[in-house]
């Protein structure tokens, strides 16, 4: 290893689907003499693409990881670990996984279809975690391109702070930097024109060399003062780049890796994440340094289950030095694991290497402990330290699983744990009510792709049933509840009296439960025993058979006896009293709504507000688009988009798409609360 921490450069690589970031990846693999040939997606031969379904579906399911060295030889080259990631919104668990590995997300924009949902998507999400964003026009020598068209929608999307550092020439065939130079003409215009903005926009955040400027012009700023008044308006997002290029002939690839040598942010300089640390106090702010002599910390961001070599455990270093032979601990683990083998990754090729350094990204297997999101650590100091947490789409959807073979019930068990393991966004719950095992992702697609997983990567068949909404229950209104467990059935009996009050929380407040018992009526080491039971009605439901959310439960008073009471008898009382209250209290359910974006011909504007207004949506606006198209957006119940995907097929002639993420939650109308609470057939309990 040749490089230090200065010299490397962590860039994600996001967007919208089919702007190309596929075959970007693959050109500054090419550019860093990482591969001799580009791969296409088209002859399923990319580096990051290596998975048969990816092959066989076009896109990118996962994320894609390797690295390139560039730079002049002889001089000190940088080291850039590049992370391909889906653009598929079914698919952003594993795309917003990877931003927490990276300083710079470069958002990849198609130079013929401009902005769509997934770019301004991909931009908030980046700007939420506080990244350094750059937006790549991709596909600028396109003959729909219109490179003047999608910089003036960037600027007036995301604001006047978008400006180009290179600008397309020759219609697209080649790029000029508009940064460094003031000479030439751009297909947008006089290349001065645009670096004076640059200029203007860099100087001013940063008084001393505003100072500078005003007083010697922009040749008396040194090239340190400049490019640290640009690296601060990268952090603070005062400037957001714009590059062009074309993934598929190369134009701009290089000029690109020029940029990131230059500009983009080292893991010293951009801006740190936020690590903190469970002490008596709560949570307290932790600083990771990248200082390659302190102690170990480490962010598991990917996990992959790999046929060959086990569990693998992709990593983020952010301070100390990890090496071969390491010894590390895994989140607040008592008992160490040894580094046996650490690698870098290209793609589905694993390249063995002696350490990795802070800001770099490297992989360790065959560590059963391994989860998303683990800390390794070399020392009981960093014990109880843990990443700032993600903020990940809600995984909405549902299909009950059964192994399709009889016998096969744990292998698919196994299975569902390992695809779980390798996705924040898919989850496996075991409902006891129904014994049944649910999946639940982001889309029926995302579940599709999983099950197509099983057959293909764990040999297992399923059968699924219909797809389940993730309703919620809450209460309307406060209410008062009591019960009185008492059970005498020869010798010990069994004594437990629960009072409580309830009452609703504000929309996503979650659950809290309050201990104002005084005197003892209830002793203190039976109040577990009570929340027990009241968490209980919380997971299972009260009304309709779905997890209860938003509510505050109060054990204000009750009772025990000397000899009789015992956990379970209070478990029992305090799941009774909630239940009693709950049906004083104006129970409700929930239902998901989702925000909506339609892309369709002009024409079929008509037929997808009538069929979207059938859905009970409310239609936020409608924005026109280039190629005669519109853009609808409304917000939607999830419940009543079953089969839309087909219905949108039918009435655009297969020229519609669309995308949703979870909003919020909603009471759902009366009729179909009805509906939902005659199908829960609860199942009957001995008092």
């Amino acid at each position: 290893m040749s490089y230090s921490t200065e010299n490397i450069r962590n860039v994600a690589l996001a967007g919208h689907p089919a702007a190309g970031k596929t075959t970007l990846f693959e050109a500054l693999l090419q550019a860093g003499g990482a591969i001799q040939t580009a791969g296409t997606v088209e002859r399923g031969s990319t580096v990051s693409d290596f998975d048969p379904i990816e092959k066989q579906r076009g896109h990118s399911l996962d994320v894609g990881i390797a690295s390139i060295d560039h730079g002049a030889a002889g001089q000190q080259q940088i080291h850039v670990n590049l992370i391909d990631t889906p653009g598929y919104p079914d698919f952003r668990g594993p795309a917003l996984s990877a931003l927490a590995a990276v300083e710079t997300v470069a958002i990849v924009v198609d130079a013929d279809t401009g902005i769509e949902y997934g770019t301004r998507r991909m931009m908030e999400y980046a700007k939420a975690r506080n990244l350094c964003r750059v937006l790549v026009v991709n596909k600028i020598d396109h003959a729909d391109a219109d490179s003047a068209r999608v910089l003036q929608e960037l600027r007036d999307t995301f604001g006047p702070e978008c400006l180009p550092l290179n600008l397309p020439a020759d219609n697209g065939k080649a790029v000029i930097d508009c940064f460094g130079s003031t000479a030439g003409d751009s297909d947008l215009g006089p290349v001065a024109e645009w670096h004076q903005k640059i200029i203007d926009q860099v100087v001013e955040v940063n008084e001393t060399v505003m100072e500078h400027y005003l007083d010697l012009g922009e040749g008396g700023l040194s090239g340190e003062e400049l490019h640290d008044a640009f690296e601060q308006c990268l952090r603070e997002g005062h400037l957001v780049p714009v590059l062009f290029c074309s993934g598929r002939s190369g134009v701009g690839i290089r000029e690109l890796l020029d940029v990131a040598e230059k500009l983009f942010p080292n893991p010293a300089e951009g801006n740190p994440p936020q690590f903190r640390k469970l002490n008596g106090q709560g949570f307290q702010p932790v600083d990771a340094l990248p200082d390659p002599r302190r102690h170990v910390i480490a962010d598991v961001f990917k996990i992959v289950n790999d046929p060959f070599v086990g569990k693998l455990g992709i990593f983020r270093v952010y301070q100390g030095t990890v090496k071969k032979d390491t010894q590390l601990f895994v989140d607040d683990g008592k008992k160490p694991f040894k580094v046996g083998h650490l690698f870098k990754l290209k793609g589905k090729d694993h390249v063995e290497i002696d350490q990795a350094i802070p800001g770099d990204i490297a992989a360790i297997a065959k560590v059963d402990d391994l989860h998303f999101d683990a800390v390794l650590h070399d020392s009981h100091d960093e014990d109880q330290i843990h990443l700032e947490p993600l903020d990940f789409p809600k995984p909405m959807f549902g299909l009950a699983v059964d192994a399709a073979h009889k016998g096969q019930e744990q292998k698919l068990s196994t299975a569902l744990h390992k695809l779980a393991e390798e996705d924040p966004c898919f989850t496996v719950e075991h409902e006891a009510e129904t014994n049944e095992t649910v999946i639940r992702g982001l889309s029926d697609l995302h579940l599709r792709v999983n099950i197509e997983r099983l057959k293909d990567k764990h040999g297992v068949e399923v059968k699924s049933r219909p797809p389940r909404i993730a309703y919620r229950e809450t209460v309307a209104g406060k209410a008062e509840g009591h019960h009185r467990h008492k059970k005498q059935t020869g010798g010990a009996g069994q004594f437990g009296e629960v009072f409580l009050r309830i009452e609703p929380l504000p929309r996503g407040g979650g659950f809290e439960f309050v201990d104002e018992v005084k005197g003892g009526t209830i002793p203190g080491q039976f109040m577990p025993a009570v929340e027990k039971g009241v968490r209980q009605v919380l997971h299972h439901g009260a009304v309709a058979g779905y997890p209860m959310q938003d509510v505050r439960v109060i054990v204000y008073d009750g009772k025990h006896h000397s000899v009789d009471s015992k956990e379970v008898a209070f478990v029992a009382a305090g799941k009774k009293a909630f239940l009693d209250a709950i049906a004083k209290a104006r129970p409700q359910v929930l239902e998901p709504i989702v925000d909506l974006e339609v892309n369709a011909p002009e024409q079929h504007m008509g037929d997808i507000s009538g069929g979207l207004a059938s859905k009970r949506a409310r239609i936020n606006g409608t924005d026109s688009a280039r190629g005669n198209e519109i853009i609808v957006r409304a917000q939607v119940p999830l419940s009543e988009l079953e089969g839309y995907a087909a219905e949108l097929k039918s009435v655009t002639a297969g020229r519609g798409r669309y995308s949703l993420d979870f909003s919020h939650y909603e009471p759902v109308p009366p009729q179909v609360q009805q509906k939902l609470v005659e199908a829960y057939k609860p199942r009957t309990e001995e008092d």
